[in-house]
C-alpha cells in the first residue's frame, strides 16, 4: 500500500517521542495489532481511530481530515462506514470545505446518492442547515436528469433553507423551486405550495398568489373530502407529513384569496373571503391541534374583518378596533400598518393613536418563527415606515417624516426590497424641497447603496 501523509507523520511522531509500538498503542488505547497493520498500511484508519491519534499527538480533532479525505477516499467505492461518522464529524466542527470535498468525490458514483440524501435529511431536521444545503445541493445536481422524487424534495429543503431576508434573492429562490413543486409526494405538495404561496405574498406578487392558493385549496380538497382517503389509515398516516392539519389548507387558501384582494384594494372581496374561512363547521376533527387552528382563524378573522372595514372607509370601528387590539399585543403592528394606511387614504388624524402606542413602536423587535413570518414581518416594516412617513409629511411634520423615510429606505436596502425602495425615493421626491441640508445629504448617501443593490 502507498506511503501516506497522516502516517509519515504519524511514523515521524512515534520516532521522536521514541515510542514502541506496543508502547503507542497503550498511549491510544488501541489494540497493538490494529496499530501495527495501521503503520504498515495493511489496515486503513477508521474517523475514530484518527481523532483519537490526533489527540495523542496533540493536535486539535479534525486537523488530519483534509488528508484522510483525499488519502482514504479517493479509492474506488469507499466504505460508507467511514464516511457517515466522518460526515457528521465534520458537521459538528463545521468544517464545511471537507463535507465538499468528500461530497464531491463520492457523487462520482450514484450509489452514493441515496446514502447521502439521508444524512442530508437528519442534518435538516437537527436544523444544520448549513451541511444540509451542501449534501442537497449536491445530491441534486447527480440526479438533475432522473425526475425523481428525491430530486424535487431536495429542491424543496434548497427552497427552505435559502430563503432569507434579501426579497430579490427569494424571488430568485422560488423561481427556480417551482417546476419542481409538483413532483413532490401529494402530501408535501401542500406545504410546498403554501410555502410558494407565502413568498410571492411577501413580494406582493398577487397573481402568483393567487395561482398557488388555488393549487393548493384544490388538492387539499380532494384529500379532506375523499371519504375512502379519510378512513384509510396509511392516508392518515402520510398526513403526519404535513405541518398542520389537512383542514388548514383549505382555509388558508381563502386567507390568501382575501389578501390578494386586499392587496390589489378590493376590500369587498376580502371581507367575504375572511367571512368565509372564519366559518369552520365543515371541519370534521375535534381534537386539541384542529381546535387549536380553528380558533387562530377565528382570531385572524376577527382582526381582518375590523382592517377591511377600516381600510374600505368605515371609520366608525376604529375605536372597536383599537379596542380590540389592545388585549392582543401580536396584532398591535400590523393593525397600526392598516390605521396608518386608512388615515392617509381618507385624511383623518391617529396623532392620538400612535402616542397611545409609542412604547410598543419603539421597543418592536421582528421575530419570526417559521419560513411565514421571516418573509411577511420584513416586508411589514417596510411598509410601517412608508406609511409612517407619509402620514408624518401629509401633517407638514418633516422632522418625523424625513426621519421615517431613512430608516425605511435603508431597511428596503437591507431586504433588497426594490419595490419599496422606489416609493420611499418617490416619497422623498415629492416633499425635497422641505428636505434640510442634513437630510439631504443623509438620503444621498443612501441612494448610493441604492446604486450598489440594485
Amino acid at each position: 500500500m502507498k506511503s501516506t501523509t497522516i502516517l509519515t507523520e504519524l511514523n515521524s511522531y512515534i520516532k521522536q517521542h521514541e515510542f514502541t509500538i506496543r508502547q503507542f498503542a497503550l498511549k491510544l488505547g488501541i489494540n497493538v495489532g490494529t496499530v501495527s497493520h495501521i503503520l504498515n498500511g495493511t489496515r486503513k484508519l477508521t474517523v475514530n481511530q484518527l481523532d483519537r491519534i490526533t489527540e495523542v499527538m496533540g493536535f486539535p480533532r479534525g486537523h488530519y481530515y483534509a488528508e484522510f479525505i483525499r488519502e482514504y477516499l479517493e479509492e474506488n467505492n469507499p466504505d460508507w462506514r467511514r464516511i457517515r461518522p466522518l460526515l457528521f464529524n465534520c458537521v459538528e466542527l463545521d468544517k464545511l470545505d471537507c463535507i465538499t470535498e468528500t461530497v464531491n468525490l463520492l457523487l462520482e458514483n450514484l450509489m452514493y446518492s441515496p446514502l447521502l440524501f439521508d444524512v442530508a435529511e437528519e442534518l435538516f431536521q437537527s436544523k444544520k442547515y448549513s451541511a444540509a444545503e451542501i449534501l442537497y445541493e449536491n445530491v441534486a445536481d447527480s440526479e438533475r436528469k432522473q425526475h425523481s422524487e428525491r430530486l424535487a424534495l431536495c429542491q424543496y429543503r434548497l427552497f427552505t433553507i435559502r430563503i432569507g431576508q434579501d426579497q430579490m434573492q427569494n424571488f430568485k429562490t422560488a423561481c427556480q423551486f417551482e417546476p419542481f413543486a409538483d413532483r413532490l409526494d401529494e402530501i408535501l405538495q401542500l406545504d410546498a405550495l403554501k410555502d410558494l404561496a407565502n413568498m410571492y405574498r411577501s413580494l406582493r406578487l398577487w397573481d402568483r398568489v393567487e395561482i398557488f392558493a388555488r393549487e393548493m385549496e384544490h388538492k387539499a380538497k380532494i384529500l379532506y373530502f375523499t371519504e375512502e382517503h379519510s378512513k384509510n389509515s396509511f392516508f392518515l398516516e402520510q398526513q403526519n407529513k404535513l405541518s398542520r392539519p389537512l383542514f388548514v389548507y383549505i382555509a388558508y387558501a381563502k386567507l390568501l384569496y382575501a389578501n390578494v384582494s386586499e392587496g390589489k384594494g378590493d376590500y369587498e372581496h376580502a371581507l367575504q373571503y375572511t367571512y368565509e374561512y372564519a366559518d369552520l363547521n365543515w371541519v370534521k376533527e375535534t381534537d386539541d391541534n384542529t381546535k387549536y387552528w380553528m380558533n387562530l382563524f377565528l382570531a385572524w378573522a376577527q382582526a381582518n374583518i375590523f382592517a377591511n372595514k377600516l381600510m374600505s372607509g368605515d371609520l366608525s370601528i376604529l375605536s372597536d378596533y383599537i379596542s380590540y387590539i389592545e388585549m392582543r399585543s401580536d396584532e398591535v403592528f400590523t393593525a397600526l400598518i392598516n390605521i396608518l394606511y386608512a388615515a392617509n387614504r381618507y385624511q383623518f388624524n391617529v396623532d392620538s393613536i400612535l402616542q397611545r402606542f409609542e412604547i410598543k413602536i419603539k421597543t418592536f423587535e421582528p421575530q419570526s418563527k417559521d419560513m411565514y413570518s421571516g418573509q411577511v414581518i420584513p416586508d411589514s416594516c417596510a411598509k410601517f415606515f412608508y406609511e409612517l412617513a407619509f402620514y408624518y409629511l401629509r401633517k407638514c411634520d418633516y422632522r418625523n417624516g424625513f426621519k421615517n423615510i431613512m430608516q425605511g429606505l435603508e431597511y428596503s436596502i437591507k431586504i433588497n426590497k426594490e419595490s419599496m425602495i422606489l416609493k420611499f425615493v418617490g416619497l422623498f421626491e415629492d416633499f425635497s424641497n422641505e428636505a434640510s441640508i442634513e437630510v439631504r445629504a443623509l438620503y444621498k448617501n443612501l441612494i448610493k447603496k441604492v446604486c450598489a443593490v440594485l
